[in-house]
């Protein structure tokens, strides 16, 4: 008789993402993204993933996601182990946090760049974890094929011998092995590239060997490696020895060049049939102007308003016609109406970094970018996003415009009246970018301090306790018949807007597109023939008449 209330455990997949482009990601490695509960990725602890920008198209917003923060890269650290024991136990305690996802049935996706099984994180993972869960590898694209594609010609043919070799091998040992092959890749670059210029030279390669940066990205770059600045090489560049005389010279850029990765005419990816509920790899086109650095290119971060058209404003509008790119939120670019020749690079909602740095990049080069945001840009949107990207050096220079709209919270407000027509907070109920004690501590100190407040980000489809939690802070400090406005879709073709005492607010009737406001003391409610109004008096008890430059 078996026991029904056993777990069958969940399967680990290692996911090979190919070397950038969305479009070279396979279609059984789509089709695993869309259907797995969770989604396992790694990064520096400036937390931008590159895998996971380039699974994005594919994943579900609802799927559980495990970011995977190496606690150092290159730098040095003070752990007793040194480097080596420090990655051994972020491995470790990586591959515990997958087990426990895998031992409660959840499958796990865990994506790796490239090829799982080259030079990748991934093997680390499965060494810990495929001795007791079911385990399978998607193979991908390597950057090798990325790179040779991108150069035009053949690596090897007849009986040539392709080498590949890690650029943090000792200059002897490289130029040892650059001799005695016909034909080579070197990877893992960056700051190792000063060591490998050498061994090319060395081993009489050098006349030779292309360098490829970010090969199939919109980043792609081709120049002879005698020619590369050793002070600007990326992780993801490799250098190339082809084997046979090349039949034409291979393409040598200056700058990185436009790669056309989707186009109006081109077929769906092959996703899109599969009955899943993956995006299409269009809705995360990142295909660039092909423009040369110039001083028009610039990012000017825009505010759509919360949801009608008529609320955008007319220097909106004005900048979204001007640009040769949009960059953002694949919901919030579906409102803007399209412009032949003008490029939209949509994707997912939880990757601000990656689009903040996609429009920095796609400025650099002369793009004239609108990144676009609901509401106003200011508000819990792109604008921070953006602006804290363009604090790293690489975008000095780039010119960023924050052009305001209307807030989500003021739209909502003149739906009832004025609930927030005196002193009011905004705040975020999303633990996703910092910690609930943090929430919980404003929520008590706003409330101590007798203020209405607008509550952004309330609830999604894997965050439905905060409301409840929030409304039993509040009741603390506020009375149980403070008024609540409920408004959702404001503006949009589902609006509603109600009208509740905290007391009967029902978390159940709140979701990510309902934006909440909680009155004051002050703040009262009148029936009229409109139905319900509510204002935030700007009078107190004892206080005589205020005159405002704002009366």
């Amino acid at each position: 008789m078996t026991d029904e209330s056993v777990t069958t455990p969940g399967k680990l997949w290692g996911v090979g993402l190919g070397p950038g482009d969305p479009e070279l990601v396979t279609v059984k490695a789509a089709r695993v993204i869309a259907a797995a509960d969770v989604i396992a990725f790694h990064s520096a602890r400036h937390g931008r993933s590159i895998s996971r920008s380039i699974a994005a198209p594919y994943m579900r917003p609802d799927q559980r996601e495990e970011h995977l923060v190496y606690p150092v890269t290159t730098e040095t650290t003070d752990h007793p182990g040194g480097y080596q024991g420090a990655i051994d136990e972020f491995y470790e305690q990586a591959a515990q946090r997958l087990a426990a996802h895998l031992a409660a049935g959840r499958s796990v996706a865990l994506l790796a760049a490239g090829d799982p099984l080259f030079y990748s994180s991934y093997m680390h993972m499965h060494r810990r974890l495929a001795d007791r869960f079911d385990a399978e590898i998607i193979p991908g694209i390597t950057s090798v094929s990325a790179a040779s594609a991108a150069l035009g010609t053949p690596l090897v043919e007849g009986e040539q011998v392709l080498t590949v070799l890690p650029g943090t091998m000792p200059v002897d040992e490289l130029t040892r092995r650059l001799r005695d092959t016909e034909a080579a890749a070197i990877m893992k670059l960056g700051r190792t590239y000063p060591v490998v210029r050498q061994a090319l030279s060395d081993s009489g390669r050098l006349t030779d060997a292309y360098y490829v940066e970010r090969a199939s990205s919109t980043g792609q770059r081709i120049l002879r490696a005698a020619d590369v600045d050793e002070a600007d090489v990326p992780y993801f560049s490799i250098t190339l020895v082809p084997g046979p005389t090349p039949t034409t010279p291979p393409r040598v850029d200056s700058e990185p060049v436009a790669i056309q990765q989707t186009s109006a005419q081109a077929p769906e990816p092959a996703i899109a049939r599969l009955g899943t509920t993956a995006v299409s790899a269009r809705e995360f086109d990142s295909t660039t102007t092909g423009s040369t650095p110039h001083q028009s290119g610039q990012v000017v971060v825009v505010g759509l308003g919360p949801g009608a058209a008529e609320w955008t404003t007319r220097e909106v509008h004005e900048a979204l016609t001007e640009a040769t790119d949009l960059v953002g939120y694949t919901t919030y670019l579906n409102r803007v109406p399209v412009r032949p020749g003008q490029r939209r690079h949509a994707s997912d909602n939880r990757v601000e970094s990656e689009r903040a740095a996609m429009a920095l990049d796609l400025a650099k080069r002369g793009a004239r970018v609108a990144v676009v945001s609901s509401g106003d840009p200011g508000v819990f949107a792109m604008a921070a996003a953006v602006l804290e990207e363009a604090a790293d050096p690489q975008w000095r220079g780039v010119p960023v415009r924050v052009l305001p709209g209307l807030t989500a919270a003021n739209a909502v407000a003149s739906r009832v009246g004025a609930p927030l027509g005196h002193d009011y907070a905004m705040i975020s109920l999303s633990d996703r970018l910092k910690p609930w004690e943090v929430v919980a501590q404003r929520l008590s100190a706003v409330a101590a301090a007798d203020m209405a407040i607008a509550i952004y980000n309330p609830a999604s489809s894997q965050r439905t306790w905060q409301v409840g939690a929030m409304r039993d802070l509040l009741l603390e400090h506020r009375k149980p018949d403070t008024p609540v406005v409920l408004g959702r879709d404001v503006g949009g073709p589902t609006e509603s807007v109600r009208v509740v005492p905290l007391a009967e607010l029902d978390p159940a009737e709140v979701d990510m597109r309902t934006l909440l406001i909680i009155g004051a003391s002050t703040t009262a409610t009148l029936e009229t023939d409109q139905g319900v109004r509510v204002y935030t008096s700007r009078r107190y008890a004892g206080i005589g008449d205020v005159t405002s430059t704002g009366a």
